[in-house]
Order: C-alpha cells, then structure tokens, then sequence
C-alpha cells in the first residue's frame, strides 16, 4: 500500500523522466543492434539480415594492420595527455575563482573562460590555426621580433600535440570548472573558520578543507573521463591536423570518418568503433573499482 503511494505521488516525476528515457532507448540502446555489422562483410544491396556472417575477419584485418596500430596508439596518446594534464586546470580554476572576493571581477572572468565552450571546433580551430601560423600567426609575429626567425607549430610533431592539448583546455576547462564551483559550495564555511582560529594558511585550508571536500567530485568526473579514453573529439582532430603530422595526429575518429564513410568500409569502421568502446568499459570498470576500494566510487 505504501509503494503504490509513494508511485502516485512521484507520477509527476516518472512523466518529466520519460522523455530521458525515450532518447536513450532509441539514440543509445537502440543503435547498438547494429553493431552485428562487425562480425558480417556488410553492404547495401543485402542489407543487415542477409549481409554474409564472417566473425572476427574485420577484428583481424584491425590488429594484423601497422596503420591501424599505430592509430589506436595516436588516440591513446592524445586521450591520455588531455585527461593527465588537462584534468587539474578546472580544479585550479575553481579555486582561483572561489577565492576571489570582488564579485566584478569573478564574474567577468567566469564569462571569458566559459565563453570558448559555446564556440564550435570549426571556429576555435580556425583561431588556433591564426595564432599559430608561421606566415602571420600572432606567436611567430612575436618570435620573429624577439629571435629574428620563425618557428612551424603546426607542422612539428611535438609542438602540434602541444598545441592540441592546449586548444582542448583552453576551450573546455571554464565549462568544465563549473562542476567544482558547484561542489565547493557543499563545502561547510565553519571549517574555513576553524581552521583560521587554528592558525591555518590558505594553502592548508585548500589542501586540508577544500580538496577533501570535493574529492568525491574530482573521482567522478576522473572516472568518466577515463571511459573517453579512446574517443578523441573528431572535430578538434579533424580541424587542427595536416598532412605532415598524420603520423601522431590520424586517430580512431577520423580513420573511421575516411575508411567507413568515405571508404564505404562499414564492417570495418564498426569493428573498430566496437573496440574502442569495449576498451572504454574496461577502463571505466578497472578505474571505479581501484575507486571503490576508498569509498570513492560510482557504484
């Protein structure tokens, strides 16, 4: 009798919860039923049901290709370096901004570094790109002045992943930032003021009180980014890649985007995408269950 009450009362709930669950049914679930095409020489004329069943052919064809190697290395690399050195600019710009007292001033600087957020790849591809053009990008209008010459930033392998890197925190770490504002307001201000009576610096207070106090927060979201792992933005790679850092810059995204649509070799590209989640499951499993053993973890 109680459960059906408590159902009545929670009808406002479950209806404002259906059109959730229609979008991950039919854009989530449903799509997945489609992944048969990796273990079939799939094609149009037969379609799914009647396309030849050829089981881990493609899987094959993926790990006996150099190329295909050499890729997934690319996308690992590239995922890794973002998640380890970008993960700590949001909780360094949380911080800052949740220390700073002139509210002015926070909340111009909050606009600034969210406003790249809302900008798609194709423009912040084309500002990077500006910027850092060795004819009349701004860095080398300046390097030339200081040094005399000119340095290509795009076309070195090094300096391209660094500037990858950096267009990808510069252009998310505002938005992201917002998660550990919104739990450093959990934090209880009576603690802060505690530790002042005690004698406490700033820096211990962030190291003793505040880091503590969202460390739930930061697990979480490290653990969601690690199931990205292999899921390299195609629109970031796709606009700042050239012809001569292929070799460290061709990822997952972009070599399915050429051999599957543009190649037409959908079992192919399947295959891959396949593996790039089953490898994103393993890792969110693994990192939530090292999680787990400090109460830290998702489930």
């Amino acid at each position: 009798m109680l459960t059906k009450k408590i159902w009545k009362r929670n009808i406002p709930l479950y209806t404002m919860f259906l059109p959730v669950l229609a979008f991950f049914l039919l854009f989530k679930y449903a799509p997945m039923l489609g992944l048969v095409i990796a273990f079939k020489d799939y094609n149009f004329m037969d379609g799914i049901a009647r396309s030849p069943w050829v089981g881990l052919k493609h899987f094959r064809a993926i790990f006996g290709n150099p190329q295909t190697l050499l890729i997934i290395k690319n996308t690992l690399t590239l995922s890794l370096l973002n998640v380890f050195v970008g993960f700590p600019f949001p909780i360094a710009l949380a911080l800052l901004l949740n220390e700073a007292r002139r509210m002015w001033f926070r909340k111009t600087v909050q606009t600034l570094v969210y406003l790249p957020h809302f900008f798609s790849w194709v423009i912040v591809g084309g500002i990077v790109l500006t910027v850092f053009s060795q004819e009349s990008g701004i860095v080398n209008h300046v390097l030339q002045k200081v040094s005399g010459d000119t340095f290509p930033f795009l076309y070195v392998e090094g300096s391209w992943m660094t500037v990858f890197v950096g267009a990808g925190i510069w252009k998310e770490v505002g938005f992201s930032a917002i998660i550990y504002l919104a739990a450093l307001t959990g934090i209880d201000p009576s603690l802060y003021e505690a530790a002042k009576l005690d004698g406490a610096g700033k820096w211990q207070q962030i190291r003793h009180i505040t880091l503590p106090g969202i460390s739930s927060t930061i697990v979480i979201l490290f653990i969601l980014s690690m199931g990205r792992v292999m899921e390299v933005g195609f629109d970031q790679v796709y606009m700042l890649q050239n012809s001569t850092v292929t070799r460290v810059s061709e990822v997952i995204s972009t070599y399915m985007y050429k051999v599957g649509l543009m190649g037409a070799q959908f079992s192919l590209s399947t295959a891959l995408g396949l593996f790039e989640s089953l490898v994103g499951l393993i890792l969110v499993v693994s990192v939530n269950g090292i999680a787990g053993k400090f109460d830290k973890g998702l489930w």
